[in-house]
């Protein structure tokens, strides 16, 4: 059948164009010359060429009519409407907070920021790297821990990485139990309970200001300040922990840390906790970077990325991210994590917030709000409420009872959200946008007769430091914090402006180039989608907002999940995973406790084929499954006589298999329905992961072709933008008898799901959904699928112009590749010594991100064109690799060697290439400007080649002082 229609566009038709022609970079001229130089004579043909019959769809996609940018916005408008925006003093973990403008315009609304890819390439992301190493001292600096990693995904995840970390690095009791203190943030109770269920280790709960409990144990886990608002000196029980054997997690609020003594300071070894009050907003729960820091000896455990600071070539200080072997891409099943996407953005967001507005400026945002918390105690207490703390930082707890309902209820009427603890209680937190004036609407809430008097006369009296409900002398910080003088010279605007602008130019992102990477999907993020994340109506909701005030957010994410099933052809999706990594562990544990619920819990092993994402086998280590590698056969299918002799060998244990479609190695397997059918013989599930969904949107449905369950990628398919390394959305998508195993709410109001959490809120990383669904609004079924095609196209037209000078790995039916095509240079490196590092770093000198190196075939380039690159930038690209391909020649003819080529010596920085001396035996002008589009636009890296080991054996993870550039 026809999907794919020969419709003329709508500039053909009416001289104006759709954003489905805006997104798709060739036009119908371009598209033609291409496919004439693949020699077919229509898209739909190549597609039919390309796409195995027996696994399309048989009917276009059932979705709405396009709509265009200006309905689309206005379609949000009303969306966002309904969502009801109060003053939230809900707490939880989450506050509202002020975002300076200078960062939201010039960061997280900035495409020099938020197209970025994750910086495995160092030499072209230093200014990311800079700032994420100002987030890593930021971090160690308030936690008072020696290491910090460079954000993860929310803060009950966090917890939970943080109780696995103690699990494997306390030698003596790492077998022990893990004890959670009752005053933890509830849903960060359900995350961790959730994740040793799955482990099956065992956790108790317990309050631990009565002592520790009986029972050999191997971390516990304290809040700082607690659910209920306390601060308390944790020294005691902290140093009867570390005499017992056990390790000590703290989650601690960042923002009280410029008050408090730290959990390092205390003796923890491990903290943890969310930045997201660092000018990150609310987001409706998300995204939001959490952190974790540690003590000396640890770093080399710490779960998720680090940056480290080495040398380039030229002996200068450079950034890059350090012991990338600990991630799970490399590791596989070995690895202790399965984190792939961090919230780099966010991180970056809160980083900057962090140097805006300095030390000093910190503390007295922090003063302000403990004094806020203090005025709202003294006028409670004065009325004769009961407060549950004493001591606290920002949240003040009040007994009333039976009477809790209303006074929520009372404060909601008066514009202020108050969380409703139970019926008796009621928790008030005070943050960075509280008034005098929301205070008084408190009081009033409470039933104060004269609340505007009360609070005046509370806060006089507040005004003195050692006064009513001040932090008792054992808990107040006395250590110094952001001494750095990055954090202590940026003061004006002007400089606040000029910084990020450059360190955004030290960068490559996709506002300057196309980012080839394969399997990694990074297409145009176009403006009109991101327009509406920053209004107030969807970036202000408390993520525990009652559900009456959220009727817009719950609309527009119920309506993508629908969407998302038409595209799919599952039966239900939550969006819920904040990460693809997220979904993966999700859908496993969706078909894991399908398989318990049915008694079949021996069934835990998880066939993986040896060419998978890494991020699969990690999920399925994490969600209590064994792996059992399926071999690759030589065409880069799946080996069909090892997967027959794997699944008659665990028959009674299967659990499922994890196949990427189309394959990691860029073909459509022309069998995937047979190794569906095998599976589900066998009594598996098939787990059909979504990342290359966007070779499949319009022309096949996973859901109907044999699959269970999948995760989509959000961050990829549907265009939410990579930031750099984060945010990403890992939606988890099931057929219908998985769908009551789909994860449930941590904590606030219930979002119909049954299954295990996974993320702090009910709907992960909703902040960033709208972009998700402007995409699919405004694209339509038709251009949805015009866009799957184009994509096919671009990659075909890249694989064929370059086979003869860089031969493509695999291919499928009529030698086609589908949306990526992997380059083989290692006949090439056999005869040159040139490696793919050495192509990879070569191509900044033209201007360009490399493809990805060396995944999922070691000394292998896999190129992603996507449908947004336009035929220009796509010759661009080719006529570069063509370029290098001739400096490998040279090498060959014995111009120069290997060691002393432009290739190895790449890439060249203005410094190297302005120098007096010049001792290469290939000239400047090949060194800079190797083709001349280049004179006019030329991308000049701030460092040369990083020297990675030497980053490594010396670990350096925070902001090196100034001295360390002057030479």
């Amino acid at each position: 059948m026809t999907i794919i229609s020969a419709r003329p566009t709508a500039a053909a038709r009416t001289g104006e164009r759709t954003f489905a022609d805006r997104h798709i970079g060739p036009g119908p001229d371009a598209a033609a010359s291409m496919l004439q130089a693949l020699g077919y004579d229509t898209l739909q043909e190549l597609v039919d060429a390309a796409v195995p019959a027996d696994i399309r769809q048989d009917a276009p996609l059932d979705l709405p009519a396009p709509r265009s940018e200006a309905e689309l916005l206005a379609d949000l408008r009303v969306l966002a409407s309904k969502n009801i925006l109060k003053t939230q003093m809900i707490g939880q973990g989450f506050y509202d907070t002020l975002t300076p403008p200078v960062i939201l315009r010039n960061v997280l609304e900035s495409p020099a920021w938020y197209t970025a890819y994750t910086p495995y390439q160092p030499e072209i992301s230093q200014g990311r790297l800079e700032a994420l190493l100002n987030f890593q001292t930021m971090v160690s600096d308030l936690t008072g821990l020696p290491v910090a990693n460079a954000s993860l995904l929310d803060e009950a995840s966090a917890v939970a990485e943080a109780v696995l970390l103690m699990r494997r690095t306390n030698k003596a009791r790492g077998a022990g139990k893990t004890v959670l203190d009752a005053n933890l943030f509830p849903q960060t109770l359900a995350v961790v309970q959730g994740r040793a269920h799955a482990l099956g280790f065992e956790v108790e709960v317990a309050d631990l200001s009565a002592g520790l409990p009986e029972g050999e144990i191997s971390g516990i886990v304290l809040q700082q300040p607690g659910d209920d608002g306390a601060v308390v000196d944790h020294a005691a029980t902290i140093a009867a922990a570390r005499e017992r054997g056990a390790m000590v997690t703290v989650a601690a609020d960042i923002l009280s840390l410029t008050l408090i003594v730290p959990p390092g300071e205390q003796g923890a070894d491990i903290a943890v906790g969310n930045t997201q009050r660092f000018g990150v907003p609310l987001f409706f729960g998300g995204p939001h970077a959490a952190y974790m820091a540690v003590r000396k000896g640890l770093e080399r455990s710490l779960p998720g990325r680090l940056v480290g600071v080495s040398t380039d070539d030229a002996g200068a200080p450079a950034y890059r991210l350090a012991l990338q072997t600990r991630e799970q891409h490399i590791r596989r099943e070995k690895a202790t994590s399965n984190i792939c996407t961090a919230q780099a953005l966010l991180a970056v967001v809160a980083s900057m917030y962090a140097v805006y507005h300095g030390p000093a400026g910190l503390k007295a945002i922090a003063q302000r709000v403990h004094r806020h918390a203090r005025t709202l105690a003294v006028v409670l207490a004065s009325a004769g409420v009961d407060l549950v703390a004493e001591q606290f930082f920002d949240t003040v707890c009040a007994r009333v009872p039976g009477r809790a309902k209303a006074v929520v209820e009372a404060a909601e009427a008066l514009g202020v959200n108050l969380r409703l603890v139970d019926a008796d209680t009621v928790s008030v937190s005070a943050d960075e946008a509280t008034t005098t004036e929301h205070l008084v609407a408190v009081a009033a809430a409470f039933s104060l007769a004269d609340p505007e008097s009360a609070v005046a006369a509370a806060s006089a009296a507040t005004e003195d430091a050692a006064g009513a409900h001040a932090l008792g002398t054992a808990v107040v910080r006395t250590s110094e914090y952001l001494t750095h003088p990055i954090f202590n010279t940026i003061r004006s605007e002007t400089q606040m402006m000029r910084y990020l602008r450059r360190l955004s130019d030290r960068d490559l992102a996709l506002d300057r180039t196309m980012i080839p990477l394969g399997s990694c999907t990074m297409k145009l993020n176009s403006t009109a989608e991101m327009e509406s994340i920053s209004w107030p109506e969807f970036a202000g909701i408390h993520p525990f907002a009652p559900g009456h005030q959220t009727a817009g957010w719950r609309a527009l994410i119920t309506d993508l999940e629908a969407r998302l099933c038409a595209i799919t052809g599952y039966a239900g999706v939550s969006i819920a995973p904040n990460a693809g990594s997220q979904g993966e562990y999700a859908g496993l544990l969706a078909i894991r406790q399908y398989h318990l619920a049915n008694g079949d819990s021996d069934r835990t092993v998880c066939l993986i084929p040896a060419s998978a994402h890494g991020t699969n086998a990690a999920s399925a280590v994490l969600a209590g499954l064994k792996v059992v590698v399926v071999r690759t056969a030589a065409d880069g299918t799946i080996d069909s006589a090892d997967l027959d002799a794997k699944l008659e060998a665990h028959r009674e244990q299967l659990a499922a298999i994890m196949i990427t479609y189309p394959s990691t190695h860029g073909v459509y397997d022309a069998d995937v329905r047979e190794v569906c059918d095998k599976v589900h013989a066998a009594g598996g599930q098939v787990y059909i992961d979504g990342a290359n969904l966007n070779a499949l949107v319009g022309l096949a449905q996973p859901g109907r072709f044999g699959g269970d369950v999948s995760h989509l990628n959000l961050h990829k398919t549907f265009c939410i933008p990579h930031g750099g390394g984060g945010p990403g959305v890992g939606p988890v998508a099931v057929a219908e008898h998985l769908v009551p195993f789909l994860p449930a709410a941590a904590a606030g109001e219930s979002n119909g799901r049954t299954g295990t959490p996974v993320t702090s809120t009910p709907y992960g990383s909703a902040g960033v959904l709208p972009i998700s669904w402007a995409y699919i609004a405004m694209m339509g079924g038709e251009g949805l699928t015009e866009a799957t095609g184009s994509a096919l196209l671009t990659a075909n037209y890249v694989a064929t112009r370059l086979t003869e000078h860089f031969p493509v790995l695999y291919t499928g039916n009529r030698g086609l590749v589908a949306h990526e095509c992997i380059l083989d240079l290692r006949e090439l490196t056999a005869r040159t010594g040139v490696t793919a590092e050495d192509v990879a770093k070569r191509l900044i000198d033209y201007g360009f991100h490399a493809p990805t190196l060396s995944f999922p075939v070691a000394g292998t380039l896999m190129v992603e064109p996507t449908e947004s690159e336009d035929l220009a930038e796509l010759d661009r690209f080719v006529d570069a690799m063509i370029a290098i391909r001739a400096e490998m020649d040279q090498i060959l003819a014995g111009d120069f060697t290997v060691a002393d080529s432009p290739l190895r010596r790449a890439p060249h920085t203005a410094t190297a290439v302005a120098a007096t001396e010049w001792d290469r035996p290939y000239s400047r002008e090949q060194a800079a400007f190797p083709v001349p589009s280049l004179r006019q636009d030329k991308y000049f890296p701030p460092v040369g080649r990083i020297d990675g080991a030497a980053g490594d054996r010396t670990l350096i993870c925070s902001c090196p002082a100034p001295e360390a550039f002057e030479n």
